[in-house]
């Protein structure tokens, strides 16, 4: 697919810009994979949440996941469907909500289960329970972003359901993820460990999620392969109704940061681009990977590379317009000379990114309180679902 140009005179700096035919691609090629392979595939806000694009994704797909509350509500009041629910750890206070904007809800633990089954089995509307499993095996390189690591906090292992091979009361389904921008052969290994280890209790479920982290839109990933894949694992559990809930797939490539360049700065030889966007306010996920993202006309060097750099050649570091020392990544190198006021753009800056700049998985702000020298506390602030909805427009 050919590049669109940018109307640049008409979008505002900084911004995020999201392509519909991009998105588009992307929901076409994920529907597919959907029907061929007879399984739901689901729309994870943790990844991407912005609800006026909502009425597009309603076109290809018909349910979302969310991992809090305030995401819940987002899927019954925007979305137009009940979510699938999951949490590491629900509250008493925000259950009753999970409940009435949920159609399945599922644990993380045993000790959760138990405490809030009485609520399901008095809930108004019928619920789907299911039960977070961990495999202990992931490919995941990177310890942040693996959720099987040794010592997780996700997921009950194997040796701690029955030994007798059944079920809890009120299970069924299987919630499990293990991967993150993965391919299908990589599911393919974690599905034989799955079967091996928790084989005995999949003949009594009704379904089991298979989780996000398949970057399925992704150019070279091997669709057919996963299509094939999953059929055949459904011929292995034909009772079960197979769900995945990839994030970043969704948006994957859909559209970029725009910046501006409002300064230059040198320091001991490195020029350094201040921009007016930051990374740790705008692009957090650089940081936190960490990797340096690709900006449109630019090569990315690695430090080896900038080493052999000439002089005359054009090279920059980025720097973010915080006061945090470490607000910057580099290096690019550009085939021009860079002028205050010119626009950079980053690119693949919709998934995650625009959700991790307000209230990632839809977790609420802490409120903001004076404790008075008499002893009185004045709230300053407290934070509600309206401050999510707003914010991730």
């Amino acid at each position: 697919m050919e590049e669109q140009a940018l109307p640049l005179h008409l979008i505002p700096s900084p911004c995020y810009v999201m392509e519909e035919r991009l998105l588009r691609r992307n929901l076409s090629m994920i529907k597919e994979v959907s029907e061929r392979a007879g399984v739901e595939i689901i729309l994870a806000f943790k990844a991407f949440a912005l609800w006026k694009s909502f009425p597009i994704f309603r076109e290809y797909i018909t349910h979302t996941t969310a991992s809090s509350r305030y995401e819940a509500r987002l899927a019954f009041e925007e979305f137009g469907s009940r979510a699938h629910t999951y949490s590491p750890a629900y509250t008493v206070e925000d259950f009753p909500e999970i409940m009435r904007c949920s159609s399945h809800i599922t644990f993380n633990s045993l000790t959760q289960l138990r405490c809030f089954q009485p609520m399901v089995e008095a809930a108004p509307e019928p619920l789907s329970c299911g039960l977070r499993i961990n495999p202990e095996y992931s490919e995941v390189e990177v310890e942040l972003y693996n959720p099987c690591a040794p010592g997780s906090r996700f997921g009950v292992t194997a040796d701690s359901l029955p030994a007798d091979g059944t079920l809890p009361e009120g299970v069924e389904g299987f919630h499990c993820h293990c991967h993150c921008e993965s391919d299908s052969y990589q599911l393919e290994r974690t599905l034989t460990q799955l079967e091996d280890k928790f084989g005995r209790w999949l003949p009594q479920l009704k379904w089991i999620n298979l989780g996000g982290g398949h970057l399925m839109t992704r150019k070279d990933y091997d669709r057919e392969h996963l299509i094939k894949l999953l059929q055949e694992f459904k011929k292995r559990h034909p009772q079960l109704h197979v769900i995945l809930e990839p994030g970043s797939a969704f948006a994957w490539q859909t559209g970029p940061l725009v910046a501006q360049i409002v300064d230059i700065v040198e320091n001991k030889g490195i020029r350094t681009a201040i921009l007016n966007v930051s990374f740790t306010c705008h692009m957090p996920d650089c940081l936190e990977m960490p990797y340096q993202p690709t900006v449109r006309g630019a090569e990315t060097l690695d430090p080896e590379a900038v080493k052999r750099a000439l002089p005359e050649e054009h090279v920059y570091r980025l720097g973010g317009n915080s006061c945090l020392s470490g607000d910057y990544m580099g290096s690019w190198k550009f085939d021009h000379e860079l002028t205050v006021g010119e626009t950079l753009i980053f690119e693949d800056m919709i998934h995650y990114t625009t959700v991790k700049t307000t209230m990632f998985n839809g977790i609420n702000h802490p409120s903001i309180a004076l404790l008075t020298t008499d002893g009185e506390v004045n709230v300053y602030k407290t934070y509600r679902y309206e401050d999510y909805r707003d914010r991730m427009c």
